[in-house]
């Protein structure tokens, strides 16, 4: 037994010293299943925040979904890869993620405007706008009411890099502003009066408004914020895949599988957002 041990402690220390890929190698020797979630040429692993319903969330049994990873997961069935949805905890670490080649891509209510420069990106494929959450009663009527309030924005999210990059004076004049991990707790402070407004995707808003705050007297403002589009984002350079997926969904728009995907969440108007060529 003790020889045996040996020959394995012999041939794992050789496998890590050859590269993490033979180490993964040895694994499946052994029948383990750590590579069914990695980045390999069969596997297609979307990087999401299951904070973005209805494009990406985990639903009530606990499998992550939406709008986007239906999408996704079509787009790996037609390509014969292996569909891996990949959560990305922490959203500031979204580029990382991809960088590592964690994951293949970033599909998950994806703005490229402002980002233009950092991921070979996807044809836009939905048009997007950032839009003010407040109470009914609370006077605030338009951006400029944003004036001595207390807003809250999701960390990393494109709300705040409009704020950042577009809307900078209109910042400043907060009294405050808050960054939040998850868009969830933002209207919950809302509703309990912890801040003034959010500040969030038109898609998120509607969702959240009808699914988990309809009997409250939260609402839209009619004036967005900003217009953008989304897109999936590749690692800088990974053309290759980026054309794949790209040609694959054209083909998904043109047959009408977008459409009807896009259908199951007419709730939420995202049939109203899709971006036809």
């Amino acid at each position: 037994m003790k020889k045996i041990l040996l020959i394995l402690t012999v041939i794992l220390v050789a496998s890590l010293m050859m590269g993490s890929s033979s180490a993964e190698g040895l694994f499946d020797i052994f029948g383990d299943d750590a590579s069914d979630n990695v980045n390999n040429e069969t596997n297609f692993v979307v990087g999401f925040n299951a904070e973005f319903p209805p494009f990406t969330y985990k639903d009530d049994d606990g499998n992550y979904t939406g709008f986007d990873l239906e999408l996704a997961e079509e787009v790996a069935h037609r390509n014969n890869w292996t569909f891996v949805a990949q959560p990305i905890i922490d959203w500031n670490t979204k580029e990382v993620e991809l960088n590592s080649n964690a994951v293949d891509c970033i599909w998950s209510e994806f703005t490229i405007d402002g980002r233009e420069n950092d991921y070979t990106w996807s044809d836009s494929y939905f048009n997007n706008s950032q839009v003010i959450i407040v109470k009914d009663d609370s006077g605030i009527n338009a951006p400029g009411d944003l004036k001595g309030k207390n807003v809250e924005v999701q960390e990393g999210s494109s709300a705040l890099q409009c704020l950042n990059e577009k809307n900078e004076s209109l910042k400043n004049s907060f009294a405050q502003l808050t960054e939040i991990r998850e868009y969830n707790t933002g209207f919950m402070n809302l509703e309990s009066g912890v801040c003034d407004a959010v500040i969030a995707d038109v898609g998120i808003a509607d969702y959240h408004l009808k699914e988990n705050f309809a009997n409250s007297n939260l609402k839209i403002l009619d004036e967005p914020l900003s217009y953008e589009q989304y897109g999936i984002g590749f690692k800088k350079g990974n053309n290759d895949l980026k054309d794949q997926v790209q040609k694959t969904l054209d083909e998904m728009f043109k047959d009408g599988t977008v459409d009807k995907i896009a259908e199951k969440y007419n709730a939420y108007n995202i049939p109203e957002g899709l971006i036809h060529k």
